[in-house]
C-alpha cells in the first residue's frame, strides 16, 4: 500500500516554477527572433513566384487567344472570294486555329506552373534530387511502356498544325480510305464507303491523300468506232459539257468548263477520247456520272455508237472456242446400228448355280 502510494505521489506532475517558465518563454522569444526574417523572406519569395507564375500564365494564354482570332478574322476576310475557294474554308480554319490554341494553351500553363511549384519547393529547402531522379525513371519507364501513345499523340499535333486534313474531307490513309468524321490528337475516325467506321492510329499513317482541298478532276473515257469523224465526235462533247455548265446544281459543282483533252488510245476497231473537268472538292464521282450519262444522249440523239472494249470479241471467241474443245467428238459404238456396234459380240448371262471367281 506504501508502495503504490509513493508511485502515485511521483506520477503527479510538479508545479512549474515562475523561473522555468520565463525561461521557456525566453526560449521560445529567441528562436522566432532568430527565425522570423527567414520566415518573412520565403514568405515573401514563395508568393513572389505565385504571383510572377500567374501573371506569365495570364499573358501567354491571352496573347495566344489574341493569335487565334487573328487567325480566324484572317481566314473570314478570304472566305467566298477566288483565293478563298482555293483555301480551306472558314469554319475549318477555326476549329483547326481552335485545337491549336487549346493545345497550346495547356503547354503553357503546365510548364509555367510546373516551374513555379519546383522553385517553391526549393525555396523551402527540400532537396528536389530525389524527386527529379524519380521522375526520370518514371518518364523513361512511361516511355518505354507507352512509346506508342506518345508516337500516335506526336503525329496527331503536327497533323492539326500542318492542316494535313479535317473533318468532312475526303481522304486516303493507305491503311483505310474514307470520309474524317474526327479528327483526335491519338486516333482519326473516317467513315468507310459502305458506312463502315474506321478507327487509325494517327502513328500509323505513314502517307495521306486528301482529296478535298482545292480541286479535284473528273475523267471520262468515250470509246467510239475508229470510222467516226472525231471532229463531230468533239462537237457533241464540247455542247454537252457547255449545256451541263448552265444547269444546276452542275454549274456550282465544275469549277472550270468541261475539256476534250483527245484522244487516249487508238485500237483496230475502236478509239477512245479522254474528256476531263476541273470539279469542286469531293464532287468529282457525282460529276463522272452525270457526264456520262448526258454524252451517251448525246451521241445516241447523234447517231454515233459507242463500242464497248477491244477485246471483248476476243474473248467471246476464245470462250467459244474453249466450250467446243470440251464437247468429245461423236462415236460411232454410240450408235446400235453402226457395223462397228454389230461386230461387238455382247457378253453371254451367268447359268444359274454358277459362282463367279470359282471353277
Amino acid at each position: 500500500m506504501f508502495r503504490s502510494a509513493a508511485l502515485a505521489a511521483d506520477s503527479t506532475p510538479r508545479p512549474v516554477s515562475l523561473d522555468e517558465a520565463q525561461r521557456t518563454a525566453n526560449d521560445a522569444a529567441g528562436w522566432v527572433e532568430q527565425n522570423w526574417s527567414v520566415w518573412l523572406t520565403n514568405g515573401l519569395r514563395i508568393i513572389l513566384i505565385i504571383v510572377i507564375a500567374v501573371a506569365m500564365r495570364s499573358l501567354i494564354r491571352r496573347a495566344i487567344t489574341k493569335l487565334i482570332a487573328r487567325m480566324n478574322r484572317t481566314a473570314q476576310a478570304v472566305d467566298g472570294t477566288a483565293l478563298g475557294s482555293l483555301l480551306v474554308n472558314a469554319e475549318r480554319r477555326r476549329q483547326r486555329s481552335e485545337a491549336i490554341g487549346s493545345v497550346l494553351r495547356s503547354v503553357a500553363s503546365f510548364l509555367i506552373m510546373g516551374t513555379a511549384a519546383l522553385t517553391v519547393l526549393s525555396v523551402l529547402k527540400i532537396n528536389l534530387a530525389p524527386l527529379l531522379a524519380s521522375a526520370g525513371v518514371a518518364g523513361v519507364a512511361i516511355g518505354f511502356g507507352a512509346r506508342n501513345l506518345v508516337t500516335d499523340f506526336l503525329s496527331g499535333v503536327f497533323m492539326i498544325l500542318e492542316d494535313q486534313y479535317g473533318v468532312g474531307d475526303e481522304v486516303d490513309a493507305g491503311v483505310a480510305k474514307g470520309t474524317v468524321i474526327e479528327v483526335g490528337l491519338r486516333v482519326t475516325k473516317l467513315r468507310g464507303a459502305d458506312g463502315e467506321i474506321w478507327y487509325v492510329r494517327n502513328g500509323e499513317v505513314k502517307r495521306i491523300g486528301n482529296l478535298s482541298q482545292g480541286w479535284a478532276t473528273a475523267g471520262v473515257d468515250v470509246q467510239v468506232r475508229s470510222d467516226e469523224d472525231l471532229d463531230r465526235v468533239r462537237a457533241v462533247i464540247e455542247r454537252t459539257g457547255e449545256e451541263m455548265q448552265k444547269d444546276e446544281p452542275w454549274s456550282e459543282r465544275l469549277a472550270e468548263p468541261v475539256e476534250v483533252l483527245g484522244l487516249n488510245a487508238v485500237y483496230l476497231d475502236s478509239v477512245v477520247v479522254r474528256v476531263s473537268a476541273k470539279t469542286v472538292p469531293g464532287k468529282a464521282l457525282s460529276v463522272e456520272r452525270e457526264l456520262r450519262w448526258r454524252i451517251k444522249r448525246a451521241l445516241d440523239a447523234e447517231g454515233i455508237p459507242m463500242v464497248g472494249q477491244p477485246q471483248e470479241a476476243e474473248l467471246r471467241t476464245a470462250a467459244a472456242a474453249d466450250l467446243a474443245a470440251a464437247v468429245a467428238a461423236p462415236s460411232a459404238m454410240a450408235n446400235p446400228a453402226s457395223p462397228q456396234s454389230l461386230a461387238t459380240a455382247p457378253i453371254p448371262p451367268v447359268p444359274p448355280g454358277v459362282t463367279l471367281g470359282k471353277p
